[in-house]
C-alpha cells in the first residue's frame, strides 16, 4: 500500500536506505517503491530525472549532514577545541553508522560500477573529510605532511572498520576501532 509523504526530503532516507541495501544498479523502480512505500507517479513526482536525480539527491543530503556535523566542526574549532572537535567527529560517526550496522552509502558507491557517473560526490567525500580533519589536527600542533597523513590514515580506517564489522557481522569491531583511532588521534593532537 502505497503511503503519503508531503516533501522530497522525507524521501531521500528512504532512498538512502534501497541505495545501501542493493546498491545502485540493484536498487529497480520495484525496490524503490516497496523501500519508500510510494507508488511510482509519486516516486517521478518528486525526482523527474528517475534513479539517477535520486541517487545524487541523497548523496548531496549526506554530504550536507557530514558537512554539518563532522566537517564544519573540525574545521571551525580554534584552539583548545580541537579536541572536542575531534570527539564530535567521534561521536556522531559512530551514531550516523549506528555503530557499525550501517554500512557508508559513498563507500558502496565508490566500489560499485557507477563509482564514475558519482565520482566529484564521492571524492569530495572523502577528500573533504581528510581536509577537515587534517585542518584540525594542524591547529593541534602537527605539521601539514603529518597532519595530512594521519587523517587519511584515520578516515581510511574508519570505512575499513565499516567493512570489516560488516563481513564479519559484528558491530563490535566498528566500535571498538573507533575507540582506538579516538584514542591515536587524541594522543596525536596532543603530541
Amino acid at each position: 500500500m502505497s503511503r503519503t509523504i508531503a516533501e522530497r526530503a522525507d524521501v531521500l532516507p528512504l532512498l538512502a536506505e534501497v541505495f545501501r541495501a542493493h546498491g545502485y544498479e540493484g536498487a529497480s523502480l520495484a525496490r524503490i517503491c516497496v523501500g519508500t512505500g510510494l507508488g511510482k507517479g509519486s516516486i517521478y513526482h518528486f525526482f523527474p530525472g528517475g534513479k539517477e536525480e535520486m541517487a545524487a539527491a541523497v548523496l548531496d543530503e549526506i554530504s550536507l549532514w557530514f558537512h554539518e556535523q563532522v566537517y564544519a566542526p573540525l574545521r571551525d574549532g580554534e584552539g583548545d577545541d580541537v579536541q572536542h572537535g575531534l570527539d564530535q567527529m567521534f561521536r556522531v560517526v559512530g551514531r550516523y553508522f549506528q555503530s557499525g550496522r550501517k554500512i557508508c552509502l559513498l563507500g558502496v558507491f565508490a566500489l560499485g560500477g557507477e563509482r564514475d557517473r558519482f565520482a566529484v560526490a564521492i571524492k569530495h567525500y572523502f577528500v573533504e573529510w581528510m581536509k577537515a580533519l587534517a585542518a584540525a589536527l594542524e591547529r593541534g600542533g602537527r605539521d601539514a605532511a603529518t597532519a595530512a597523513a594521519l587523517a587519511q590514515q584515520v578516515v581510511g580506517g574508519i570505512q575499513g572498520a565499516l567493512v570489516l564489522s560488516r563481513a564479519c557481522d559484528k558491530p563490535a569491531l566498528f566500535t571498538h576501532s573507533l575507540q582506538r583511532l579516538r584514542d591515536d588521534l587524541r594522543d596525536a593532537a596532543g603530541a
